[in-house]
């Protein structure tokens, strides 16, 4: 006789079983939005993530999905609660970035991502908070105020998707979605120990996360958008509302990603990175990347320490960092940054595919690179407002703040892409993540090898 169904609860289940439960009729639409809007208005006194809240146009969506699901509809998340990051366009809502200029800007459409999250029947509860430009690891703004970690108020929950990783992590949604340029998934989805997933570049359509007041142009060859998520599961189960060409490219294109490349996670080949040339990691860091590292190789995989055979590392991170400030400061004036030829910005996109060619020939004979997120757990706020002088203590030492990019440089400079699985718990009882990077068009053996890596942890 088979072991009973555990009882579905909402404060515990991942977006996969919660959209299982609504089909089953388990509990309705609208109650699972009472009770996430309840849980919103309870948990997130102390945490300022879901600064946007749409609840009344959310319970309208629940009863729209509860007659859907009454009349025999299906569909990958109908009837799920959600949140989205501040940055994407949401009919009706403003979309901000942080900017006080920007406080009534109220678009009249939804972002691509956001239409086809509610094609696939999610309920949108509301936004989450962001820094001003999506520039930080920490996510303050005039406009809406500091987010704070749900384990720790001194501490960020990161950023910039920061109060999508505070909301997961409290347990006020069972899914987001974010964006990605230096880390702004992988970064808090480490901090708070939840899952995170940057795509392959341009794997998913952007158009609708706009600088506020500008309309779409042309595309970032390094920014992407993603899902973050309680599971492996859910980020796969996002993938595929999400993936897909847009406008012209759909006419023509149609998205059909490879499955992973290994049915087990002991048939996997992992090149292990533990410390970066330019970026200082905490000892407790490297130690949880190594720890995976030998669950996986008793697990059977093939494991080799990475760092002789990826990139020149530091030679990455100069190139990146060029490119991230040219795109990080366009259109801001108020920001200074080195003015750059356009031959010197074709140079930089002209490193950029040398470097895919080398990931392209490395990815050939290993299947992922393990890594960290980031240098160090989720840090006590930082009031410095000038990024040159800022500092963040890593085993005793002060070190340059801006240094951390550097994990993110690898994935988001090739446009590879990186899930982010919590696997650790530091000393201080905060979680740590780990960094899994794949080949491009590789998402989701990523993923796969996320869940199969905290399997083995549990």
């Amino acid at each position: 006789m088979p072991p009973p169904t555990a009882p579905f609860d909402p404060a515990t289940a991942d977006a996969t079983a919660t959209a299982a439960a609504l089909a089953r009729r388990d509990i309705s639409a609208l109650e699972l939005c009472d009770v996430a809007i309840a849980r919103i208005e309870l948990r997130d006194v102390a945490i300022n993530a879901v600064v946007v809240r749409d609840f009344e146009r959310a319970r309208d969506q629940a009863r729209a999905a509860d007659a859907a699901l009454a009349a025999g509809e299906r569909r990958p998340l109908l009837g799920v609660p959600m949140t989205v990051k501040e940055s994407f366009n949401v009919a009706g809502l403003p979309t901000t970035w942080g900017f006080e200029h920007a406080r009534d800007l109220r678009p009249d459409e939804d972002a691509v991502a956001v239409a086809r999250l509610k094609a696939a029947g999610a309920v949108i509860l509301g936004k989450t908070n962001v820094p001003v430009a999506l520039s930080d690891w920490q996510s303050v703004n005039p406009v809406y105020g500091r987010s704070s970690h749900p384990l720790d108020p001194k501490r960020t929950p990161g950023g910039s998707s920061g109060g999508a990783a505070a909301a997961l992590a409290a347990g006020m949604v069972t899914l987001e979605l974010g964006s990605d340029i230096g880390g702004s998934i992988r970064v808090p989805a480490h901090f708070c120990g939840v899952f995170g997933h940057k795509p392959s570049h341009d794997l998913l359509p952007a158009r609708g996360h706009d600088f506020p007041g500008f309309p779409s142009g042309a595309p970032s060859p390094v920014a992407v958008i993603g899902p973050l998520a309680r599971s492996a599961r859910d980020l796969d189960l996002a993938l595929g509302v999400l993936a897909g060409p847009d406008l012209d490219e759909a006419t023509a294109y149609r998205l059909d990603l490879p499955p992973p490349r290994f049915d087990r996670i002991g048939a996997a080949r992992v090149l292990v990175l533990t410390e970066h040339p330019v970026a200082r990691t905490a000892g407790e860091i490297s130690a949880a990347v190594q720890t995976s590292a030998d669950d996986l190789a008793r697990a059977g995989a093939r494991v080799h320490d990475g760092a002789a055979l990826l990139p020149d590392l530091a030679k990455l991170h100069r190139v990146y960092q060029a490119a991230l400030q040219t795109l990080m400061t366009r259109g801001m004036p108020q920001l200074t940054a080195p003015v750059i030829s356009a031959h010197e910005w074709l140079g930089l996109l002209d490193v950029r595919a040398r470097l895919r060619a080398q990931c392209r020939a490395l990815f050939e004979a290993w299947d992922l690179v393990l890594m960290p997120a980031f240098g160090t757990v989720a840090f006590e706020h930082v009031d410095e407002p000038v990024w040159g002088k800022r500092v963040l203590p890593i085993d005793g030492h002060d070190t340059p703040y801006g240094d951390q990019i550097a994990w993110a440089g690898l994935a988001s400079f090739v446009g590879l892409p990186a899930t982010v699985a919590p696997l650790a718990t530091s000393r201080a009882g905060l979680p740590i993540g780990v960094q899994i990077v794949g080949p491009q068009g590789g998402d989701r053996t990523t993923i796969a090898a996320a869940g199969w890596l905290q399997t083995l942890r549990h």
